[in-house]
């Protein structure tokens, strides 16, 4: 597991110096910054790339169980609060923060709330699924190609083959499989049917004329079936 990016949180200068200290001093955790106020610390934290926070409650700007609520939902911070107060561990709780720290706290205690964090962040990750790779392979000739979706110009239905036209390579790939099953396969954000048996790639498209879509080394026909996807996507490129 990778360190874990921990930020600082206090306006008073020598608490904020000694979480920094222990921060640093505990192997699996990376001090990724010090923040003296709460209005610093959201502007910090909203970025998302903050792993886990230890966080003054009372701070003169505003708490940090306001700062904890002002923070976007989809933001994967684990909070440790740290306070001179007793009464505010049960605002904590209901924050779903990892633990409570009371000042003045020693090292171990810290210790202990680090590593509860610690292990709730691996725990997390292990239950997250494996991202998806941005490649595949078809078979061609008695071989297995990779193919990398974002050097796709252009995919041609042929019955039950397809030819894929790749930015990298002079001849088309030829696969045995459907265009309805390569058109599954492709990102729709990036690739639209504009043919019954053409696909094509909206990043590689340099024109439309009419019913044709130009493309670097080819102009593929457009269906009147499939014009209008095809031209609404094009409208929001046009100025």
């Amino acid at each position: 597991m990778e360190k874990i990016r921990t930020l600082a949180v206090d306006d008073e200068p020598l608490a904020l110096d000694l979480v920094k200290e222990y921060i640093e001093q505990t192997p699996f955790l990376e001090l990724c910054g010090c923040c003296s106020s709460a209005s610093e610390a959201l502007e910090r934290l909203s970025r998302g790339d903050v792993r886990l926070a230890f966080l003054d409650i009372q701070m003169p700007d505003f708490s940090g169980i306001a700062l904890a609520k002002a923070l976007p939902a989809q933001n994967r911070l684990r909070l440790v609060f740290t306070t001179a107060f007793a009464g505010y561990a049960l605002d904590g709780f209901r924050l779903d923060a990892v633990g409570y720290l009371l000042k003045p706290f020693d090292y171990g205690e810290f210790l202990h709330e680090a590593s509860k964090a610690r292990e709730l962040i691996a725990s997390e990750q292990a239950q997250q699924p494996a991202a998806a790779p941005d490649f595949f392979f078809v078979r061609s000739e008695y071989r297995l190609v990779r193919i990398n979706p974002g050097e796709i110009v252009y995919v041609e239905g042929l019955k039950d083959y397809i030819k894929i036209y790749l930015s990298t390579a002079v001849k088309p790939v030829l696969t045995l499989m459907s265009l309805k099953q390569m058109e599954q396969r492709l990102p729709s954000s990036q690739f639209v049917r504009v043919h019954r048996s053409f696909i094509v790639n909206v990043g590689f498209v340099v024109g439309v004329e009419r019913n044709l879509i130009h493309l670097p080394a080819a102009k593929v026909p457009m269906g009147d079936g499939y014009k209008q996807q095809m031209m609404s996507i094009i409208e929001k490129y046009t100025v």
